[in-house]
């Protein structure tokens, strides 16, 4: 068993916990591969090997890495996706960060976190993931994303009219600052604090939400994720920008943009004890009004 380790950087409070980890991996005789920068920012403080092996891109991770822990928040989480692509490799995330709905495992259960790889006693979760199509390249070879793709005005310029449609029909012409197509996952993410709903995990939908709408009557939609989604976008501006998670481009107004779901799916892992009702209940502070005692 092979564990490749990622981070987008560690503080230097955080160095004690981290050296754990490692010794935690190296109790249960977990080997591991670091990627690259943060290899090279831990070793003055956290004593690893000048032998350790480093990565830097997906296709360096070779058969016999089965997952990746992602150290930090929820934008470290969605870094390891674009790092594996459609390779098998599963994903942990434990949360140095802040909120982190993705990276569910506290540092205080960092312990039995490894415990669980190394018995194999986590519980593994299918993610789907959006894909964007267009008539230009967008995002490299990495046009999926776990979370959301959003479309947003530039900087101060005039909201946008993004005709969408669903399969072909037209479904609405959203006078808006944006539009986010979230699937399940991202449901609790961007589109969240615009308005939109959480749902659950394995519901095969996308969340259809607009960002600042002109009309008070627009709200969420929740469509299947068999579903087409594409637009045609007039502004006062010749270019807008398109965000896929934590990356963004901006592009002509003109270029044609759809959405649907990718053919491939990632395995999210967690412990037995942190399922997706735990997880909203804590982390939205669920029950913990006084008048609910």
């Amino acid at each position: 068993m092979k564990v490749a380790v990622y981070s987008r950087g560690i503080d230097a409070e955080s160095y004690a916990d981290v050296k754990r980890f490692f010794e935690e991996l190296k109790n249960y005789r977990l080997k591991y591969v670091v990627y690259t920068p943060l290899f090279e920012s831990l070793k003055p403080h956290v004593n690893l090997s000048d032998h350790t092996p480093t990565f830097t891109t997906a296709e360096e991770l070779d058969k016999d890495v089965e997952f990746i822990i992602g150290l930090g928040g929820d934008g470290t989480l969605l870094d390891t996706i674009t790092l594996i692509k459609d390779k098998p490799i599963s994903i942990m995330g434990i949360n140095f960060g802040r909120l982190g709905f993705l990276s569910s495992i506290g540092r205080d259960n960092l312990t039995l976190a490894i415990k669980a790889l190394a018995l194999r006693t986590y519980i593994s979760e299918k993610r789907s993931l959006v894909h964007v199509d267009a008539d230009m390249p967008l995002f490299g070879d990495m046009p999926f994303g776990l979370n959301e793709f959003a479309i947003h005005k530039r900087d101060t310029a005039s909201m946008l009219k993004i005709h969408t449609f669903i399969n072909g029909e037209l479904l609405n012409t959203y006078w808006a600052d944006g539009l986010i197509v979230s699937t399940p996952t991202g449901s609790t993410g961007y589109s969240l604090s615009c308005g939109g709903p959480i749902v659950f995990p394995d519901s095969e939908t996308f969340v259809i939400t607009p960002v600042a709408p002109h009309h008070l009557n627009v709200r969420s939609l929740v469509v299947n994720d068999n579903s087409i989604i594409s637009f045609e976008i007039e502004s006062r501006s010749d270019e807008i920008i398109c965000a896929l998670d934590s990356r963004k481009e901006i592009i002509s107004k003109n270029v044609s943009l759809a959405v649907r779901k990718e053919k491939f799916t990632i395995n999210l892992l967690r412990l037995s004890e942190n399922n997706f009702l735990h997880t909203i209940q804590t982390k939205l502070i669920w029950g913990l009004d006084r008048r609910n005692n």
